[in-house]
């Protein structure tokens, strides 16, 4: 689906294009910034809050993590912030479902650029290389809660 590049952040594009945030994901990048430079991407729904602070740390085996910078999510995956999409990463990228975005009956996510998203089936990341669907990698948010 088309969307305007304006519009592309994630609460903008649900209110504008009615889109449910429990149907929307987000696709976010992020990195240990001890014992070694790992990167994963994270996907879970807009209505949910990555555990960064207790997840992704152990699961990337650091005591400190932090979210990919724009110029590092570009320099990876070769997608701007507001785009990515989770089926055209680099193989060697980990890439992390929250478990909640699989019991959706279909989400939205980045089509590659700001200017697209795509209407799929959560069921695709049973597919997709380097995917592990995790219970727990996102908690409800607090104003969905």
């Amino acid at each position: 689906m088309e969307c305007d590049p304006a519009l592309a952040d994630t609460a903008v594009f649900c209110e504008r294009y009615g889109i449910p945030l429990e149907n929307s994901v987000n696709t976010l990048l992020v990195k240990a910034k001890t014992g070694g430079e790992r990167f994963a991407a994270c996907v879970l729904l807009a209505n949910t809050r990555l555990d960064v602070n207790r997840v992704v740390r152990k699961r990337l085996e650091a005591r400190r993590v932090s979210f990919a910078s724009a110029d590092e999510t570009r320099e990876l995956t070769g997608m701007e912030i507001g785009g990515v999409t989770p089926l055209c990463l680099p193989e060697d990228l980990p890439l992390w479902i929250d478990q909640r975005v699989m019991q959706a009956q279909y989400i939205i996510l980045g089509g590659g650029d700001r200017s697209s998203k795509i209407k799929i089936s959560p069921h695709i990341f049973e597919q997709v290389p380097c995917c592990t669907i995790i219970d727990g990698l996102a908690t409800i948010s607090p104003a969905e809660a």
